[in-house]
């Protein structure tokens, strides 16, 4: 099929490249009707082949290290917020009123696993917190409806429709015309210059990466980026705490500090300055009015990366709405396919969240390589809505797939489970199980420096 030489190309990696890369191939992992584990495989794998390009362009010489992407540890990385365990408790799940519920004419998804995302689900219905109060409202309503209703109110539902559907709706055509990773250079600033001398093992080693995202895919995107040896600073909003176990999860090799960026404007500033990276997951216009445009920052800061994550893209209609992979899936017609017997299904993993985050990390480090090579304050972008397409697609909407490049291919045995991709180790929250990183290449990191801490326990200042 060609995923990973066409997840290269949409990154503007050299195509020769991919003949650096292996995959071992594990039936089994991830299955599905769409193609989750060769999507996901090839996501992890442009993330490591993007980090062996920046090892070798700060070495200056010597050939881009080999690549190993394993469809066992894919999968473990995939799951790994279902395979967290914290002093042997198992994470918590989602909230009571986030599920699917029957409308009048069909299926809604709803998301009310934050307080405040409840509350205006709860305002706009106008019913009491009790799961049957709601499954009695949401019974007598048409889906689009209390979409609309839902979404006006600062919620999150959407209906289930059909690829087609999607497909034909003003968003899925918006969302259609974008390319899988946008790329662009917002000038011709001289490249920041690295404190610390590049090394093999950690490419990204001296890269400061201020984290302003949210579950799920831009913190996994940044810690794969803590992987690599950046200093990943996470910014958490307060009062609006992450849930603490999806903060767990994702926090390995990270420091998280509170600030809010209204208040503590002169010390975002302060940070801003030394920065090499900038990741925001939110919704179009949503940070504008703190001065985080991508071309605000780059003009406070040239030669800067900014990398954005967002739901339903940078354009249509459904452009500013919040959104999570679960409403993706229902929205975009997953659900619709990999469903049975009347029901809707869902992915095997938050394949969208976790796919996305390795195609925002991939991207932010080949704009790094770029950026070392030739300057200029460089942007990225990924949307949940388009990975879906992607996996949706079959041949993509820009074209069909290239082959494989050289990519070499072995069958590793049938995958039976993810404890080959599991480690323990002590850390401030506990004792912790979890899953190891995925993405490898020939003298990288196996695992993160250091384990999550609590939210907000750091100071805002780089190490």
């Amino acid at each position: 099929m060609g995923d990973i030489a066409y997840v290269w190309s949409a990154l503007g990696g050299d195509p020769a490249l991919t003949s650096r890369v292996s995959a071992v191939e594990r039936p089994g992992a991830l299955d599905a009707r769409l193609p989750v584990r060769e999507a996901a495989r090839a996501c992890v794998a442009a993330c490591a082949l993007a980090a062996a390009e920046l090892a070798a362009a700060r070495a200056g010489s010597g050939p881009v290290p080999a690549v190993r992407v394993d469809d066992g540890a894919v999968a473990a990385a995939f799951t790994g917020e279902r395979l967290l365990r914290v002093a042997g408790r198992e994470p918590v799940a989602f909230a009571p009123l986030s599920r699917l519920w029957r409308t009048a004419d069909g299926r809604l998804r709803t998301h009310a696993n934050y307080p405040h995302h409840r509350e205006r689900l709860l305002r706009a219905l106008g019913v009491p917190a009790d799961p049957d109060a709601v499954a009695a409202a949401l019974a007598r309503r048409s889906a689009l409806d209390v979409e609309e209703t839902v979404s006006a109110a600062g919620g999150l539902a959407v209906a289930l429709r059909t690829p087609a559907r999607w497909a034909a709706s003003a968003q899925g055509a918006a969302v259609a015309r974008l390319p899988l990773v946008e790329r662009g250079t917002l000038d011709a600033a001289p490249a920041p210059a690295l404190p610390l001398g590049p090394s093999p093992a950690l490419p990204a080693a001296g890269v400061r990466v201020l984290d302003l995202t949210r579950v799920l895919a831009g913190p996994v995107a940044t810690r794969a980026l803590a992987l690599l040896g950046a200093d990943v600073l996470r910014l958490e909003p307060p009062g609006l705490p992450e849930l603490p176990d999806l903060h767990a999860e994702t926090g390995f090799g990270k420091r998280s500090a509170a600030l809010d960026l209204g208040a503590g404007r002169n010390v975002f500033e302060e940070l801003l300055a030394t920065a090499d990276v900038v990741v925001t997951g939110y919704r179009r216009g949503a940070l504008d009015r703190f001065g985080l445009s991508p071309r605000a920052l780059a003009e406070r800061r040239p030669g800067l990366v900014v990398a954005r994550l967002t739901a339903w893209g940078p354009t249509g209609p459904w452009a500013g709405r919040r959104g999570f992979d679960s409403l993706v899936q229902v929205a975009t017609g997953i659900a619709h396919v990999e469903g049975g017997a009347g029901r809707p299904g869902a992915l095997p993993a938050q394949a969208l969240d976790h796919g996305s985050g390795y195609l925002l990390a991939a991207g932010v480090l080949r704009a790094l390589t770029e950026r070392l090579r030739e300057g200029g304050s460089r942007t990225v972008r990924v949307s949940l809505a388009r990975t879906a397409a992607w996996l949706l697609d079959g041949v993509p909407a820009d074209g069909p797939r290239a082959e494989d490049g050289g990519v070499r291919r072995c069958g590793g045995g049938a995958y039976t489970g993810p404890e080959p991709w599991l480690a323990e180790r002590d850390s401030p929250l506990g004792r912790l199980r979890y899953a190891l990183p995925a993405v490898s290449f020939a003298g990288g990191p196996a695992d993160w420096a250091a384990p999550p801490g609590p939210a907000g326990a750091d100071r805002a200042r780089w190490s």
